[in-house]
């Protein structure tokens, strides 16, 4: 009797039997593919882990398979073992471990996608476009040379890879007939450049650092890289990089935020000339899915992404990098909790790979490990290229007046480079006006009536915020508790900052860049 060990969808601590359906091809019985199963009143996609002649329950007790949805398996026998030591060690339903490891329309048990990605092409009218016509819109330009390339299309991914973030421009261009909207068979970020750049030659500590992580790239090993900011990391990266896709493996590149992806991507591409895929939520389901397949079945030979990525089925995996261990980012902080740099470890050492963790300010857990020789500690002293430490002045503002938290010291420096014809580029790490709204009668302070945090104001569109929650209510004139009108702003934010900077410096370009301005 053929028994079904299946790890069902849902929030249940147990791997569940099942019978076959009652008419079933054996070849597709085989771990690792979706299963539609009977759970409960309703019905519920699973993973099946193994086939099996045993069970627990009598055989009249069990349900058979309503349907297989896949003809070949989506996890391989290490992928089911590393989601089942995820599962056991961050305490966590099976099933759940296996559906988070999946792309959305997977775990909802639809059929794997065989069509394209959306996409955009030249229209006649936009190939018939001379570029030379639109110098002031360089954008534009470049947009319609690089499609002009590609008469085939491209998807939307890739033209942010090489145009930047494209949104308004495509909408812009479509209104006007020039682009429409297509799909693709390409996978995004896949299409190899045709000139490889050439890179830097590396000091004797990259070299250093490059030598001993290749001379075991044939088995486990985890490299704390600890080298100061502009030490040229991301050379060695790129170094490793090659030399593991030249002996046909592939790599898994993890970094903490998905603004990191283009830039990096964009240096890979260049510079190995092999398919590079990135992955991260922010991409649409289509796109995602597509990336997610072709890594799977080998033909991404780079995959790039956000935490989630870390579980992503590489049946020639030979190298895992992971920037920024440190980064906080890398732990996912609700439904399964997990820290990725760790499952990033234990994948490595199952797969039989090196790994690479990088940082210039290691976490205390890495450095730990390296003193307790688990890992190799290999550091990056001096800075690439020449390049020298920046001159850091540390003013003492203690008994200073101070005006949106500008002493007057630092006015006096920022005049002294706006005279010289030099930029400032100034840095607070809190968005809004003011953090605080406190009424001075009665010590009254702005707090979020759903979660009990302070309040901060945002002039520019006269609310309170609440940035732990969301709520978000107008700015009172007068106090809630007393009445009076002797409402005071505390503290500084970026608005603050920037209406105390145009009081100053009323005939100079400035520009506040944070969430609420950019968005």
């Amino acid at each position: 009797m053929i028994i079904l060990k299946v790890a069902v969808a849902a929030p249940v601590y147990a791997i569940f039997d099942y019978l076959p359906p009652a008419e079933y091809d054996p070849e597709r019985l085989i771990p690792g593919v979706r299963l539609r199963v009977p759970f409960g009143r309703g019905e519920r996609c699973g993973v099946l882990l193994q086939v099996s002649d045993e069970s627990q329950l009598q055989t009249n007790r069990l349900k058979r398979v309503r349907e297989v949805l896949d003809d070949n398996a989506l996890f391989g026998a290490e992928d089911i073992a590393l989601l089942c030591w995820a599962a056991d060690y961050y305490r966590y339903p099976l099933g759940e471990v296996c559906a988070a490891a999946l792309p959305a329309r997977l775990r909802q048990g639809s059929a794997a996608q065989k069509q394209g990605v959306p996409g955009w092409r030249l229209t006649e009218l936009g190939s018939a476009q001379d570029p030379a016509l639109l110098m002031r819109a360089p954008r534009q330009v470049a947009l319609l040379q690089l499609l002009l390339r590609h008469p085939e299309g491209l998807s939307r991914q890739d033209i942010d890879l090489h145009c930047g973030s494209s949104a308004q421009l495509l909408r812009k261009l479509e209104q006007r007939g020039w682009l429409e909207q297509i799909d693709i068979q390409a996978v995004p970020g896949m299409r190899n450049p045709p000139a490889v750049e050439a890179g830097p030659t590396l000091n004797q500590d990259q070299q250093s650092a490059v030598d001993r992580i290749t001379h075991g790239l044939s088995r486990f090993g985890a490299y704390l890289l600890d080298g100061v900011t502009g030490s040229g990391k991301t050379e060695v990266y790129l170094e490793l990089l090659k030399q593991v896709v030249a002996l046909g493996g592939q790599a898994l590149v993890l970094v903490p935020e998905i603004g990191l992806t283009p830039q990096l991507s964009q240096r890979l591409r260049r510079r190995l000339q092999v398919s590079v895929a990135v992955l991260h939520s922010g991409l649409a389901e289509g796109e995602r899915e597509l990336v997610w397949q072709r890594a799977r079945l080998g033909q991404a030979r780079v995959v790039i992404g956000t935490r989630s990525t870390v579980f992503v089925p590489l049946p020639d995996l030979g190298l895992i990098l992971v920037d920024e261990e440190h980064d906080l980012s890398f732990k996912q902080q609700d439904g399964f909790r997990y820290s990725a740099r760790d499952v990033a470890v234990v994948r490595a050492q199952r797969s039989n790979c090196p790994v690479v963790l990088g940082s210039a300010t290691p976490s205390l857990e890495s450095l730990k490990n390296a003193l307790d020789g688990r890992y190799k500690h290999l550091r990056l002293l001096e800075r690439a290229g020449g390049a020298t430490q920046p001159a850091i002045d540390l003013l003492d503002i203690r008994s200073t007046q101070l005006e949106a938290g500008v002493s007057g010291m630092l006015k006096r420096l920022i005049e002294a480079e706006l005279g010289a014809g030099n930029q400032v580029l100034l840095f607070l790490n809190r968005r809004g006006y003011a953090p605080i709204l406190t009424c001075h009668d009665c010590g009254w302070l702005a707090q979020c009536q759903r979660c009990d945090a302070r309040m901060t104001i945002h002039l520019s569109d006269g609310q309170l915020s609440c940035h732990h929650c969301g709520a978000q209510y107008p700015v009172q004139k007068c106090c809630p508790e007393c009445g009076g009108t002797a409402l005071r702003a505390l503290g500084q934010g970026t608005e603050r900052l920037e209406e105390m900077l145009r009081g100053h410096y009323p005939n100079v370009g400035l520009a506040r860049i944070d969430r609420d301005a950019t968005r």
